[in-house]
């Protein structure tokens, strides 16, 4: 007698592989035309972009890119000019020590890699100023590596997607890492673009508020949609204020400062914030930063070092 045949087993799908298609065809349609995705960008161009994007709007970011590339086309021309004025270029994007481990790097380019973005993902994090975001950023969008690159935009795709929970944690864990890296598609090419397609979908569709479900080409696979989008239940997620806060009296701060090309006497700073405790601690702060030189006499200047 025969023995019975054994059912053949149906292949599986790799993690995350009916997720890729679908989010890449619909990047190749409907990604914004960006100075930094251009072929002609180069490594340099993608690092400024992702130094600038965090926490900071596009449409904020672009006229300051544009004036800085066109300013600094180069690490070498960045690293060549003072910190100080890395500060005064970045104007009101805000978060301005960005801008002095943005010069930072750049020195480091200059002198340890003859002024060229380096291609290794490990030499990128050894850079000043740079984590491990914007490392597999640069490796993934300049030179087209493999590598899970997790912004706010893309946690919140996965969150939604695959885990089925409105938001992800306030701050990234070590789940949405392995997550991230599960989901990665093997060929480097593919990677990248899955990078920055699931990237530009969380930025335009997988919106934080009023999320564009009906635009969505992963809908019908969406996790949180199925479980018919069930309301945030964890730690509550953190609001930015602005009004009246350090951050404000630092801004305020940094302007006058950027706009005197002299040292500036602290009665013009004083102008600025009537409440002198706080107007004392932001001051004091942006010096520990970095951000501010004091001078004798009691005069105040962007650094020169």
């Amino acid at each position: 007698m025969t023995a019975p045949t054994k059912p053949t087993e149906t292949a599986r799908n790799a993690p995350g592989e009916d997720l890729h298609a679908p989010v890449i065809d619909w990047f190749d349609e409907h990604a914004r035309d960006l100075p930094w995705r251009h072929p002609d960008a180069g490594p340099w161009a993608v690092m400024v972009s992702e130094f600038m994007l965090q926490q900071t709007p596009v449409n904020r970011v672009l006229p300051v890119y544009e004036q800085w590339l066109a300013r600094w086309p180069r690490p070498a021309d960045l690293a060549k000019d003072a910190p100080g004025e890395a500060v005064r270029a970045w104007g009101r994007l805000g978060y301005p020590r960005r801008a002095l481990r943005l010069h930072g790097a750049a020195v480091a380019i200059t002198e340890r890699h003859d002024g060229d973005v380096p291609t290794e993902h490990a030499q990128l994090l050894a850079l000043p100023g740079i984590g491990e975001y914007t490392a597999a950023a640069v490796a993934s969008f300049a030179y087209g590596q493999r590598h899970p690159v997790l912004d706010t935009n893309v946690r919140r795709v996965f969150a939604r997607a695959v885990t089925g929970v409105q938001y992800p944690p306030n701050a990234t864990t070590a789940a949405e890492r392995r997550l991230a890296r599960t989901l990665l598609p093997e060929g480097e090419r593919t990677a990248s673009r899955w990078a920055a397609a699931s990237m530009e979908l969380g930025a335009l569709v997988c919106t934080a508020k009023n999320e564009s479900c009906h635009r969505c080409p992963i809908a019908a696979q969406c996790a949180w949609r199925l479980a018919g989008k069930p309301e945030h239940d964890g730690p509550p997620r953190k609001g930015q204020t602005y009004a009246g806060t350090d951050r404000q009296v630092r801004g305020k701060l940094l302007a006058v400062l950027r706009e005197a090309h002299v040292p500036v006497p602290q009665t013009a700073l004083d102008r600025v914030w009537d409440e002198p405790v706080q107007r004392a601690r932001a001051l004091d702060g942006l010096v520990s930063d970095g951000l501010v030189e004091p001078l004798p006499g009691g005069l105040y200047r962007l650094p020169l070092t």
